[in-house]
């Protein structure tokens, strides 16, 4: 059970949340919603002692696995150690030992060695190793790194040994940000299936609205400067929420009818003999006064991508035998197709198998070691990189209004300003410096770009990534809409199911072309 009682947090002048007292109780999994800058990772924070409340307390397990982000700490650990040390007691009892061991042996080095002895086996340390090997299968790590460094193994392998390093040890409570970043398809689906048969209190934040609803059992939402336990998964809280809303803005639309007909009442017969009656009425008005509705923190950007008035031709790319090797390593076999007009290719497939190299490929940023990729007749091509230092310079002074203007030749002031308000850049955060911009901030400015040049084709890799859950919502609607060509990697399964209509997917035996969308796909992987 995790405790919050009387938690406020304000931060300069603004208010995060105000006064929140509520329980995260054992055997429930809570996901913490609310968009972007609403105070998630600054709650989960707070519980995890990491940053301090303005006031309030917070009361937690014994044991509690956390997420943690500091993987520099860990370059010079093996990866099998670094999810052992999750257990504090049971990693000074192994390190203890091992340096008993090497010493000569006497009474009282005997005596010591049984009492950690003693603790290791209450910390069901003589099978912690099998223990964490399981997670770090589940997670897709392989064996063979398992006893590297972690400064050997590649960046988002470390990010996943962070992750069983929280779920080590059957923690009481789990507190996960954004536990899916730098995880693939079937590491997702394992997790899942995890923290589905977790016991604890599970809090967990995430941008992946198909995560959320198949994990959890309750919604805590950030809004209102309060957070709103709501039961059910996502979807579930966002009809309760919009019902409680729309039901208390009818109420004060019923009170101010009623309030208008009864101040008619009073202004004309408030100087008459009707005296009783007119405080009668007065007395009502007072107690019909409408709720003071707080506004709600959740902003939607409004995302359209408009082609230009001439299409593409029929074939937009005819892709011809092409390979690419990063020395040693093959990553992209020969491999040839065609890619039409409107269609919608989602990319998937597990972490390192080539998905960024041949996008980055088609959209010209690496040239392929052999083969031909041609561009059809009329393409105008916008490319969303995974990452966005690719096409914007954090070191760059330029601001998000002049990044944006260099990107379309003589184009009008105002359709630069009516771009960045439709993606939340309003009044002076259009003038904010790209160098200064959060990740989320980023990629919105990214497609502000690739809204305000009318391309007829778009290729995106992970853009959901430091997307808030509103804003990959309608991600998906606008490119479920274009009425151009789009070739798309993520992980995010929401948007692959609601725009795909055919999957190019890196499986083990090489690249495939399934003409179909992505439940055909796993309905087809099902019967092979």
């Amino acid at each position: 059970m995790i405790t919050l009682n009387a938690i406020t947090k304000r931060v300069g002048k603004r208010t995060l949340f105000e006064d929140i007292t509520v329980t995260f109780n054992e055997g429930n999994r809570y996901g913490l919603t609310g968009p972007n800058g609403s105070g998630k990772s600054t709650l989960l924070k707070i519980l995890m002692k990491m940053d301090e409340p303005t006031s309030g307390t917070v009361t937690l397990p014994s044991k509690v696995g956390f997420l943690k982000q500091n993987i520099e700490d860990y370059k010079n650990s093996r990866v099998i150690d670094v999810v052992i040390m999750a257990n504090k007691s049971l990693w000074k009892a192994l390190v203890d030992r091992e340096a008993l061991y090497d010493q000569e042996m006497t009474d009282d080095i005997g005596y010591q060695l049984a009492q950690i002895e003693e603790v290791i086996g209450e910390e069901d340390g003589y099978m912690a190793e099998s223990n964490a090997e399981l997670l770090l299968s589940g997670m897709g790590i392989p064996e063979s790194l398992h006893h590297m460094k972690m400064s050997q193994i590649p960046t988002d392998m470390q990010f996943r040994v962070m992750l069983c390093q929280a779920l080590f040890g059957n923690p009481k409570a789990l507190l996960l940000d954004e536990p899916t970043n730098h995880l693939d398809l079937a590491s997702i689906g394992w997790l899942e299936e995890f923290l589905r048969h977790y016991k604890g209190a599970l809090v967990v934040v995430s941008h992946d609205r198909h995560f959320l609803n198949a994990v959890t059992t309750h919604i805590a939402d950030i809004d209102y400067e309060t957070v709103i336990i709501y039961p059910g998964n996502y979807d579930e809280m966002l009809v309760a929420k919009t019902a409680v809303r729309e039901r208390a803005e009818a109420e004060n639309k019923s009170k101010e009818k009623k309030i208008a007909q009864l101040r008619e009442f009073v202004s004309r017969f408030g100087a008459g003999t009707r005296a009783s009656q007119v405080q009668s009425r007065i007395r009502e008005i007072n107690r019909l006064q409408p709720q003071d509705l707080k506004k709600s923190n959740i902003q939607r950007p409004y995302i359209r991508f408009y082609p230009p008035e001439k299409p593409s031709g029929q074939i937009v790319f005819k892709i011809s035998d092409i390979e690419k090797a990063f020395g040693d390593l093959k990553v992209i076999a020969p491999v040839s197709f065609e890619v039409a007009r409107e269609d919608k290719i989602a990319v998937i497939g597990n972490n390192g198998k080539g998905k960024t190299t041949l996008l980055k490929m088609l959209a010209g940023a690496l040239a392929p070691d052999k083969g031909k990729i041609e561009l059809g007749y009329q393409v105008l091509m916008g490319y969303f990189p995974q990452n966005h230092s690719d096409i914007i310079d954090k070191k760059n002074t330029l601001t998000a209004f002049d990044w944006l203007k260099a990107r379309k030749e003589n184009v009008y002031d105002q359709d630069i300003r009516g771009v960045l308000g439709k993606m939340l850049f309003g009044g002076d955060d259009a003038f904010k410096q790209v160098g200064h911009l959060s990740g989320g901030e980023t990629a919105r400015l990214i497609l502000a770009g690739m809204m305000l040049c009318n391309y007829n084709l778009l290729i995106l890799d992970e853009p959901n990534n430091h997307l808030d859950l509103e804003s990959v919502s309608a991600l998906a609607m606008a490119l479920s809409d274009f009425k151009g060509t789009v070739l798309m990697a993520a992980h995010d399964r929401d948007l692959i199911t609601n725009v795909a209509n055919k999957i190019i997917a890196f499986e083990e035996d090489g690249i495939h072309f399934f003409h179909g969308n992505y439940e055909e796909y796993l309905l087809s992987q099902k019967k092979s």
